[in-house]
């Protein structure tokens, strides 16, 4: 879970590219790119705070906050630009996830639990945004269970 710069494979195609910015022992500064595809297609740039701690041999968490998270438009082409504030969409404002592991019975439990900030959907836009805001934490969260679960049996 430590290899962010390995994300890309075992999270794709929702992260995009991923970079440790600093590392003080058990605590890391990462940058993310990453993609949410529902009825729109959001990409972000994210910064993250993480840190992994061992309770004691058999259970280990992490914590890991959102700095920053900008809407990008166009990306990948020669019109890519970060959104400023006041153009962002509010798909996602902040975004908090913690891990818990445990190992018991010749296996590893894992548990994921996220809380994540949106801004106020723009009126008009509720049919197009609210599906995105109410349904795509929890395949998220879903789909990073079953990506973390694939890598860690490799």
């Amino acid at each position: 879970m430590k290899n962010f710069n390995a994300y890309p494979q075992h999270y794709s195609p929702q992260v995009l590219q991923a970079k440790i910015l600093s590392q003080q022992g058990d605590h890391f500064q990462i940058i993310m790119r990453v993609r949410q595809k529902h009825i729109l297609t959001v990409v972000m740039d994210t910064a993250y705070d993480v840190t992994f701690a061992r309770l004691d041999a058999l259970h280990r968490y992490s914590l890991s906050r959102s700095t920053q998270i900008s809407e990008i438009k166009s990306p990948g082409t020669d019109h890519e630009r970060t959104l400023s504030a006041s153009e962002e969409h509010g798909y996602l404002w902040r975004l908090y996830t913690y891990w818990s592991c445990e190992e018991r019975d010749g296996g590893l439990y894992m548990q994921i639990e996220s809380v994540s900030l949106t801004r106020s959907i723009p009126t008009g836009l509720g049919w197009a945004i609210g599906p995105f805001v109410s349904s795509v934490p929890r395949e998220s969260l879903e789909f990073t269970l079953r990506s973390t679960g694939n890598a860690l049996r490799k």
